[in-house]
């Protein structure tokens, strides 16, 4: 096996499971809300790399499925570790769905 081939079959998957690790020790060492925000970045970064065709072992799927589905729990990820501790923001997204 070539080199070049090696290095494209894995992709950007090492950068995602270096990730993955930092924002647990964050989680566990610093704070929660950091090590949350830390790991939905890494997942959004994993969607821009699969949409930007870099795919490797992260393409499981159909790009457009791996993006979407990548992109909204990274997102969610993000807002979450957001509103942790943050009652006025929290309050605001609340009110967006009050009847």
């Amino acid at each position: 096996m070539s080199q070049g081939t090696e290095r494209e079959s894995w992709g950007p998957y090492p950068l995602i499971l270096a990730g993955a690790a930092i924002g647990t020790l964050v989680i566990l060492i610093v704070n929660p809300r950091w090590g949350g925000f830390v790991l939905g970045a890494f997942i959004m970064i994993a969607a821009a790399l699969r949409f930007a065709g870099y795919g490797g072992q992260l393409a499981l799927r159909s790009k457009t499925t791996d993006v979407i589905t990548l992109s909204g729990f990274g997102f969610v990820l993000v807002l979450t570790s957001l509103l942790l501790y943050n009652n006025e923001l929290k309050a605001l997204i609340l009110s967006l769905f009050a009847p």
